[in-house]
């Protein structure tokens, strides 16, 4: 039985913490139904809790990016309930290297590294993503957020005058650039629909990830997200952003 609601339908990966479960809360008071995607059943039904406490309309649904038996299952959940998603946040994404102990060299990096990290952060955000698409395709106005990072951006990595220049953690840099890749050819592949697709830099946010000597505090981390979740039909698709503000890709 489908749920008759003039509330658009998010679905945030990587939900239960951090940056991801900060851009459900910015986007709950818009009057957004928010699908929480998590790994661990656990953890995201007591995020979850938390919220339905404080008045928001959640629900937990199990997504592991790299299981696409699970993708099946959330499409299968959205269209019974749903039938349409209106906004997807690709939020999920791991980075296995240490910057603070000398992080990573593409000439010495492990293949395990470099392809696990792929498998979260850009295998899994695109399988995610074509799995989805139907659903988004039959919303009003669907938009479509990868959580991306500075990281991500090239012209500012071959910069030496670039904060970013001297950042070695190549699996996670390099997987972040593929992911904006993605941004741009499917904004394309969308351009005469309603569809927007665009990049988010969240920014360095004090995450588990992050650290505790990052900029920004987690309430911070899920507005650049949840701003490009809530474009209007004149906003921008097939861009990078932070804070409003575009970056070079």
């Amino acid at each position: 039985m489908k749920i008759n609601t003039n509330r658009q339908v998010a679905l945030i990966t990587g939900a239960n913490r951090g940056i991801g479960l900060q851009t459900a809360k910015d986007l709950a008071p818009d009057r957004v139904f928010l699908l929480l995607g998590v790994r661990n059943l656990a953890k995201g039904q007591a995020a979850a809790e938390r919220m339905l406490s404080e008045g928001f309309e959640v629900e937990t649904v199990h997504l592991n990016v790299t299981d696409p038996s699970t993708h099946g299952e959330v499409y299968d959940f959205i269209d019974r309930v749903f039938g349409r998603l209106d906004i997807l946040v690709n939020n999920a994404g791991i980075c296995l290297e240490n910057p603070n102990a000398g992080g990573s060299d593409p000439s010495t990096i492990s293949s395990e590294i470099l392809r696990e990290t792929f498998e979260t952060n850009f295998f899994g955000t695109v399988a995610v993503t074509q799995k989805l698409l139907p659903l988004i395709r039959r919303a009003e106005a669907g938009r479509i957020v990868n959580v991306s990072s500075i990281m991500g951006s090239l012209t500012l990595h071959s910069d030496p005058s670039s904060p970013i220049y001297h950042s070695r953690v190549f699996a996670y840099n390099t997987s972040k650039a593929a992911l904006n890749s993605f941004t741009i050819h499917l904004a394309y592949e969308l351009r005469d629909t309603s569809i927007k697709v665009n990049s988010a830099d969240p920014g360095w946010v004090k995450t588990e990830m992050g650290g505790e000597n990052a900029d920004l505090e987690v309430s911070e981390g899920g507005k650049t997200s949840a701003w490009l979740a809530r474009l209007p039909e004149d906003g921008p698709t097939g861009g990078y952003f932070h804070a409003g503000q575009p970056l070079p890709w």
